[in-house]
């Protein structure tokens, strides 16, 4: 029997909607064949040499059990350690949101205090778009080949240091190099989704990349009420140094953070993804299932053109232009509130009146009055949120966002009206809710598309894509906006509704979709899915 040959362990797979499938053989098709999943097939696959060993005293081979890290974490399930690392993480997204609310304060106050015509005041927003920007593919491909937790780490200790520093910048130059420097930091925050959604089951993973989203909408609304409590008195270098308080408390707090067991196990390094789901598994008062842990060994990781394999291409561009759409109409939805605000007369602006001061350096400081209608507008967040977490997981990931971008879209065109200021904001708030529902659903769908082999990479290039949108979102809400209302709600209008269209066009629907490890494990399932298929009709035709 020691002479026998190594047999080949057996995973199971689950496939939806088996009737779709025909017999032909799998392998090499495009994203739009991979998009279901429910209908059992078996992998056979050679991940290690010692598939087998006795045990009975009989001396008869048995299979040794295995199960993989998406077994693990379906039988702990979601428990205290996912609460844990909930609010962790979270923190990550607080500071995040008060980097990029802050940008629509500081402009204003800039462009009285320091006497800056509109295009500088849209720069200090801009760059901090450019050094995320460039930095998020960065980020991306550091989590990739190094791990989620050093990513995030080193990501957010670099935001701390030059956040604080920006508090101190004596001039205009340094202020733009510092908050740079600050948007090159804040490009690895989505980092911290990927490495959030790697502890979380299935069932769960929607719901709970949803409520991690809401750290967001708590973080923009604390930075309003401290930019209303702390500007009127002590200005907003005050203001740039407590906005670095939760990044504080993250830094402080992120060495309890364990390394992702699916990155673990896609390197090869078995014992500590099994150390760490020992933990979880503790934690939460589970027992691991028995046998042992299935162990990936992928040294080609975080490569830039497994974005475009054949399997991936259509959703990689579609998902680029739907989160530079999301980015775009986000922002310039915040920028557009304090502009409109400070402009006061709608109706004077849409019949063709300026926005722009007749002198360049004049200006007008945002009032108590300004920041609570921002701080009214802010809070739609929690409502969008709220509409986006019952629909994401019934009406599935692509629909969700195709109806945020639309109802986006049809809540902008009221604003081509002479309307008040009540219905300014009654429109702005509901317009606010929609899209910041839509940018919580695409952070959802994202790490579900892609395998973890380039997971972190496909967040990064597409948070750089995003970074785009913002880049240039100020000169269109801020400039453009000093030229022509009309043209620049047009601009809002139509790229929301061309990304609703992209929204509907994603290939892969990914409700009730397991993670994938590698993009090897659907080759490999198609493979198995066509061979098994053969051998049931030849069972059958053998039957009849």
């Amino acid at each position: 029997m020691d002479n026998w040959p190594k047999t080949a362990k057996i995973s199971y797979k689950r496939w939806r909607n088996s009737q779709q499938w025909g017999d032909a053989d799998f392998v090499g098709q495009t994203d739009e064949d991979q998009g279901t999943d429910a209908e059992i097939c078996t992998t056979v696959s050679n991940f290690d040499a010692e598939a087998t060993q006795s045990s009975s005293a009989y001396g008869s081979n048995k299979p040794e059990e295995t199960f993989t890290v998406d077994d693990a974490l379906e039988v702990i399930g979601f428990g205290k350690f996912q609460w844990k690392i909930s609010f962790l993480t979270g923190l990550s997204w607080v500071a995040d949101a008060m980097e990029m609310m802050i940008l629509s304060i500081l402009g204003p106050q800039l462009h009285c205090e320091w006497r800056l015509p509109s295009y500088k005041v849209a720069l200090i927003t801009s760059v901090v778009f450019i050094g995320m920007g460039i930095s998020s593919p960065i980020w991306g491909n550091v989590a990739d080949k190094y791990g989620r937790k050093v990513g995030l780490q080193v990501c957010m200790c670099w935001t701390l240091y030059y956040g604080l520093l920006s508090a101190f910048a004596p001039a205009y130059g340094w202020l733009l190099f510092l908050r740079g420097l600050v948007g090159f930091g804040i490009g690895g925050a989505p980092q911290s989704v990927t490495l959030y959604s790697e502890f979380l089951p299935m069932k769960a993973r929607g719901i709970c990349i949803m409520l991690i989203a809401a750290f967001w909408a708590i973080g923009a609304v604390f930075e309003v009420l401290l930019a209303l409590m702390v500007m009127p008195d002590l200005g907003w270098r005050w203001l740039l140094g407590l906005s670095t308080v939760p990044l504080a408390i993250f830094v402080c707090f992120c060495f309890w953070l364990p390394e992702s067991p699916r990155f673990d196990v896609l390197s090869g390094r078995r014992e500590k993804a099994m150390a760490t789901l020992t933990r979880i598994a503790k934690e939460n008062g589970k027992t691991l299932p028995q046998g042992r842990l299935i162990a990936y060994n992928q040294n080609e990781r975080g490569r830039f053109k497994d974005l475009f394999a054949p399997q991936y291409w259509k959703t990689t561009l579609l998902l680029w232009f739907i989160w530079f759409s999301n980015a775009f109409s986000y922002y310039g939805i915040i920028l557009l509130t304090t502009e409109l605000f400070q402009a006061g007369d709608l109706c004077a602006m849409t019949q063709g009146a300026k926005i722009e001061p007749d002198c360049s350096l004049e200006c007008r400081y945002l009032t108590s009055a300004d920041y609570k209608d921002l701080l009214w507008t802010t809070l739609a967040e929690f409502p969008g949120f709220l509409v986006v977490l019952l629909l994401v997981d019934y009406i599935g990931r692509k629909k969700s966002m195709a109806l945020c971008f639309l109802m986006f879209s049809l809540c902008i065109l009221p604003l081509y009206a002479c309307i008040g200021r009540i219905a300014l904001t009654i429109f702005i708030f509901i317009a606010r809710a929609l899209i910041s529902g839509g940018y919580q659903v695409v952070f959802v769908y994202t790490p579900e598309v892609f395998p973890t082999e380039n997971r972190a990479l496909a967040m990064g290039t597409s948070s750089a894509m995003a970074r785009l949108g913002a880049l240039i979102t100020p000169f269109v809400a801020q400039v453009l906006l000093r030229t022509s209302v009309y043209l620049t709600l047009s601009v809002y209008c139509s790229c929301s509704l061309l990304a609703g269209v992209a929204s509907w066009l994603l290939p892969i629907e990914t409700l009730g979709r397991n993670l994938q490890e590698s993009s090897l494990d659907q080759e490999t399932a198609g493979q198995t899915t066509s061979t098994t298929r053969e051998s049931d009709n030849t069972t059958g035709s053998a039957d009849q």
